[in-house]
């Protein structure tokens, strides 16, 4: 393995403990992870590809659901259960 030395802000510390401690793990390894997890996703994608891809899918699905607009929320909640 190779050290490094990075600066980060007060706030963007005070954040990565919490999350690393809400995920129980230590700061270096939600920090190797967040690397890994970009280096897999290839290419940095730029805000205008990454609407424009956004944009050519909205719609495109259906649930068969007909209250999602009022209900979202609902939905996100038991699709993505809350973080430990």
């Amino acid at each position: 393995m190779v050290r490094m030395q990075i600066q980060l802000t007060e706030e963007q510390l005070a954040e990565l403990k919490s999350v690393a401690s809400r995920r129980g793990v230590s700061m270096v390894g939600l920090i190797r992870r967040a690397i890994e997890t970009l280096l897999a996703n290839g290419t940095e994608k730029s805000d205008g590809e990454i609407r424009r891809r956004a944009m050519l899918a909205s719609g495109r699905f259906h649930s068969g659901l007909r209250n999602v607009a009022r209900n979202h929320d609902g939905y996100l909640s038991e699709g993505f259960p809350a973080l430990p």
